[in-house]
């Protein structure tokens, strides 16, 4: 998420202070250790599958399954999460995760058919945790109406990219030096590890609103047509992690370099972290519609550009510049989810925007794997161009829908009070 407009001094608490506060390093380090294996499952898939079967397309379909798996699931979990409590979520989710993972690896090392794959990578894929809008709500829960909320929602997406960068980083090299099932078999223990020691933190996490006490109204955030214009855009962000991940791994691998895949994701990654850091630290006193739109603009003319680039030093320039341009739009959708939907709805709105990144990344690797295969070397590269110009179009017409109404804290049937909700 993004800064928010601030008061007219033009200044908010900083990160120090966000860092500082009582009891947040209890779930933000087992946290950023459970959330690193969401950016590393779909490169460890590709490499080990295209290993494996000698297929980007393959490969791709593999990834893919796994993504639409757990786009479709994300946002019943964050729902889940919201009625029954994280932990009760977690636990048998990073069980499932581990051993779907593993089996996966399994059955790709042992050369398995295709179809087994994909039926491997659909618990696979279900039983990704979403740690992400998880601590997004702990920190609702430590801060609740606190000046540092936005410092927090900043921090939470730089978070995100600063995995988007270790996490390709750290699996690349697991796979092309270690070994190929490297990177899937670190991802699940990561998962197994890092989940376990984020769900063992019960007091940081919302409390469940206890039935009975109130008849509690759950809105659903896909009823809020910003949210579905953000999910649209969000799915244009997804082709660009999708597309740049095969295409880059394709590239690199077609001029004997593939060591060199880390490294040209590694740029991309590092400009969406670097401008995170600068965007959240920023602040905004344009409205976030008017940003989103700018930026997004901004992010389809660079991935335009990516499959003009013929060489090593072109393609990693441009991979910075369209790294620089996702974090602003990403930050900045955050931030309009807070203006859009309603507290109580707020993780489920977090998971259906992280769910639609994940299908558009799937998307995006089963299409640039068979343009891969199928055409030349570099075709893979106008799936990111035509998911980004496509979801600018939506967020251009739709723009008007982004208008962020008041919402109040609670929402409840009751006589002559308000019964509160968990904030989330």
């Amino acid at each position: 998420m993004a800064s928010t407009v601030t008061s007219g001094t033009g200044s908010r608490p900083g990160y120090g202070q966000l860092l500082r506060t009582r009891g947040a390093w209890t779930f933000l380090l087992p946290g950023f250790a459970a959330r690193q294996p969401f950016a590393m499952l779909t490169i460890s898939i590709v490499l080990l599958v295209q290993h494996t079967s000698g297929s980007y397309g393959a490969a791709g379909a593999a990834a893919a399954v796994t993504g639409v798996s757990m786009a479709l699931f994300a946002p019943y979990s964050g729902r889940l999460a919201d009625r029954h409590g994280q932990r009760a979520v977690l636990l048998p989710g990073v069980l499932v995760h581990t051993l779907s993972g593993l089996t996966f690896t399994a059955l790709a090392l042992g050369h398995a058919p295709l179809w087994a794959l994909f039926v491997a990578a659909v618990p696979t894929g279900v039983s990704v945790p979403q740690i992400g809008p998880m601590v997004r709500a702990r920190w609702g829960v430590k801060l609740q109406d606190s000046p540092l909320l936005s410092t927090a929602a900043a921090f939470e997406s730089v978070t995100d990219e600063l995995t988007f960068v270790f996490g390709p980083l750290l699996a690349t090299a697991l796979c092309t030096a270690v070994n190929p099932a490297a990177g899937l078999i670190t991802e699940a223990a990561l998962t197994l590890i890092g989940g376990l020691l984020f769900a063992a933190r019960k007091s940081t996490q919302p409390k469940v609103a206890l039935a009975g006490h109130a008849r509690v109204e759950h809105v659903s955030a896909l009823s809020i047509p910003g949210v579905r214009v953000l999910i649209v855009t969000f799915l244009g962000i997804g082709s660009v992690f999708g597309g740049m991940q095969v295409s880059l791994a394709a590239y690199t691998e077609s001029i004997g370099e593939p060591g060199l895949n880390g490294v040209l994701y590694g740029t991309f990654a590092a400009g969406n972290m670097l401008s995170g850091l600068v965007c959240g630290a920023v602040a905004w006193k344009v409205a976030p519609q008017r940003r989103l739109l700018v930026g997004y603009a901004a992010l389809a003319l660079t991935a335009s550009a990516l499959w003009t680039a013929h060489s090593v030093l072109l393609l990693a320039g441009l991979g910075l510049l369209v790294g620089m341009c996702i974090a602003p739009a990403l930050i900045t959708g955050y931030t309009l989810v807070e203006g859009l939907v309603p507290v109580g709805a707020r993780t489920e709105a977090f998971t259906w925007l992280t769910g639609a990144v994940a299908l558009g990344q799937a998307a995006a690797v089963t299409v640039a794997g068979q343009l891969e295969d199928r055409l030349w070397g570099g075709a893979g590269f106008l799936v990111p161009m035509a998911g980004t110009v496509l979801a600018l179009g939506t967020l251009v017409a739709l723009r008007s829908r982004l208008a962020t109404r008041p919402h109040s804290r609670t929402v409840a049937r009751g006589v002559g009070h308000r019964v509160p909700v968990a904030v989330d």
